[in-house]
């Protein structure tokens, strides 16, 4: 019984950690801001459309800002 106790509780930490890993932005190119590479790295299923609609300055990246709204919005998980 400890042992099933034990590999539940490993199996649900590595899925834990998948599922962080999943959504972890890195901003290769250090500008401070995410471009639609950057960001489907984090989001693999992520559509210009939506990277459109995140983009609210339509300048072609994502700031923090724009981020933060988008994940409060709920159009993208954080």
């Amino acid at each position: 019984m400890k042992n099933l106790v034990l590999t539940l509780a490993a199996a649900l930490a590595l899925t834990t950690v998948q599922a962080s890993a999943e959504t972890m932005l890195a901003d290769i190119d250090g500008n401070g801001t995410y471009s639609m590479e950057e960001m489907t790295a984090a989001y693999a299923d992520l559509t210009a459309e939506t990277f459109a609609e995140i983009d609210t300055d339509a300048d072609g990246e994502i700031s923090e800002d724009e981020l933060a709204a988008a994940i409060e919005a709920g159009v993208i998980e954080g």
